[in-house]
């Protein structure tokens, strides 16, 4: 009797370990759908981020653009500005080349009275022999000569001061503008230092992520393994 009764002993007490090892099983299979539930939230927020990251990059790669663009545009400006500060100089140059050739002209004219107004007999055989009736109307002549020239010289002498206050004018406009520039070059430099610390940082998630992937795939194969084991022993 004692014989008949064990082998159906042992077999609840088997029935009873296959539960319980069920029941634990279950409950670790729970727990680890927590997990990877938890490790899906984990990678929607990171993925998430990602997306908030590619929308930031192409916001700062658009602006970076636009940046370049206006440096491209300053740059342009300024190089025609330079053009037309050049171009200004040789006109004062060849302002002041047209001034110095009136004085030396005024000078001659100047010498070439002092030297002949003592003769007035010469001055009255011009009368005679050229179109002037007295010697007063050459002097009437040469008084509109002077006239003019002291005309050319002070139209000569406005344009110089015209000169000056643009070469003045310009030099203030381009150290302004160097000045944005150098701005414009600064927030660039600290917007890359940012890019460069968000690329570190999604390369820092993205080896995480990996490695949690690991550790999912390495736990998913010990509870398979796990299973096998429970059910050979349970064969």
């Amino acid at each position: 009797e004692e014989d008949s009764l064990y082998p159906s002993i042992r077999l609840q007490q088997k029935k009873k370990q296959a539960r319980l090892i069920q029941k634990a099983l279950d409950a670790k299979e729970e727990a680890f759908k927590v997990r990877m539930e938890a490790i899906n939230c984990q990678r929607r927020d990171l993925q998430a981020k990602e997306a908030q990251l590619k929308a930031y990059t192409q916001k700062f790669e658009k602006f970076v653009q636009e940046n370049d663009e206006k440096r491209i545009r300053a740059l342009k400006k300024a190089s025609k500005e330079r053009e037309m500060k050049i171009q200004r100089e040789k006109e004062l140059f060849r302002a002041r080349r047209e001034l110095e050739a009136l004085k030396n002209k005024h000078q001659k004219i100047y010498n070439a009275l002092q030297k002949y107004s003592i003769f007035n007999k010469y001055l009255e055989d011009v009368v005679k022999v050229s179109e002037f009736e007295e010697i007063r109307e050459v002097i009437g002549r040469h008084k509109t000569l002077v006239r003019m020239h002291e005309d050319l010289l002070q139209s000569a002498q406005a344009r110089m001061e015209m000169i000056e206050k643009a070469k003045v004018l310009l030099a203030q406009y381009t150290e302004e503008k160097e000045d944005k520039i150098l701005q414009h070059n600064n927030e660039l430099a600290q917007l890359q230092t940012r890019f460069d610390q968000a690329h570190s940082d999604v390369l820092i998630w993205e080896s995480h992520w990996a490695h949690i992937q690991n550790t999912a795939a390495e736990k998913t194969l010990m509870l398979g393994t796990i299973k096998m084991a429970t059910l050979n022993l349970f064969q």
